[in-house]
């Protein structure tokens, strides 16, 4: 770990307080920190690994493209406090006001490239799910995980098509889905009716921040969708909040791969989560990771994760 006057010298510079205050609220690729920042990818590479050398971001290498995020809370966390501050004394930097316009763009940028792509397959979602690992087997050691107890308040994340909820729905006392493209819940609401599923309630939203309360679900399944998010930390943090003391977190995605072209051809944002990912987000968030199974596919391997929301666990937002 760097030294007291590594993380000063790695602060005395604009752009990396620039770059603090950005990771701060997403995780960001090199390109796209450069787009915000108006300066090169090389130059802002170099600024990068000043704050990385001094402990003060991380880098997560991921196919061609490198994220990054910031550094552990004990080494970060007092640097944000300062920063915070020093706003509530002088106002903001107009540095920061415009970065955070620029910020705003990048967050359209994605959605709206998601959004294109959601609205061009939805008819074929459950299609391309299948392409690497028959979903059967999937759903054959999700059933054999969640056992044959009730599962109180359900809540689906990225429902998509409504599989989840039809499969497990009957077990639920509630049931919500939850996706933000409107064409995949109109294809939702058709396959469920067809299942006579009366009670299961879906609606619009952002699984990065839930229209729903503090402890309102004892059941969450995230099903293939957290390699779409752009922060997935902030995800699972925001389904820890909602779970009930004791509630599960079914997370369901691909290990680690290196299929790059899943990022153009279906909109994948990170190619798969190593278990010490999956775990410590889950740890972050007041969950005990207690369970981990694996389902090896020709070309790529689907992981299942299971979440318990400690009691008493104290969960808060974070900015997505």
């Amino acid at each position: 770990m760097s030294n007291t006057l590594d993380v000063f010298r790695a602060l005395a510079d604009p752009t990396r307080l620039r770059v603090i205050n950005l990771l701060r609220e997403m995780e960001l690729s090199v390109g796209e920190l450069a787009q915000v920042l108006g300066q090169s990818q090389p130059r802002v590479s170099r600024h990068v690994k000043i704050l990385a050398d001094a402990g003060l971001a991380e880098r997560h290498k991921e196919g061609s493209w490198v994220f990054l995020g910031l550094g552990p809370d004990d080494r970060v966390a007092p640097i944000l406090a300062a920063i915070d501050a020093l706003e509530a004394e002088s106002g903001p930097d107009h540095w920061l006001i415009a970065d955070a316009a620029r910020l705003a763009a990048v967050r359209a940028d994605r959605a709206a490239a998601a959004e294109r792509w959601f609205a061009d397959n939805a008819e074929q979602w459950d299609a391309l799910r299948s392409l690497h690992i028959a979903d059967a087997e999937v759903e054959a050691a999700l059933d054999q995980l969640l056992g044959k107890d009730q599962l109180g308040r359900l809540v689906d994340l990225g429902t998509g098509t409504g599989r989840m909820l039809a499969l497990f729905g009957d077990r639920a006392s509630s049931a919500i889905g939850l996706d933000r493209s409107p064409e995949m819940l109109r294809l939702a609401r058709a396959k469920l009716a067809e299942a006579g599923l009366e009670k299961v309630e879906l609606r619009q939203g952002d699984i990065g921040s839930l229209p729903l309360g503090d402890g309102q679900a004892d059941t969450i399944i995230l099903h293939q969708v957290l390699h779409y998010a752009h922060h997935p930390a902030a995800v699972i943090a925001e389904a820890a909040r909602v779970l009930d003391d004791h509630g599960r977190l079914i997370l369901i995605d691909f290990a680690p791969h290196h299929l790059e072209e899943l990022r153009t051809a279906h909109a994948h944002v990170r190619l798969g989560f190593g278990d010490d990912q999956i775990s410590g987000w889950m740890a972050a968030s007041g969950l005990d990771c207690e369970a981990i199974a694996a389902l090896e596919g020709r070309e790529l391997t689907v992981k299942i994760w299971q979440g318990t929301k400690r009691p008493a666990a104290k969960v808060t937002r974070i900015s997505a």
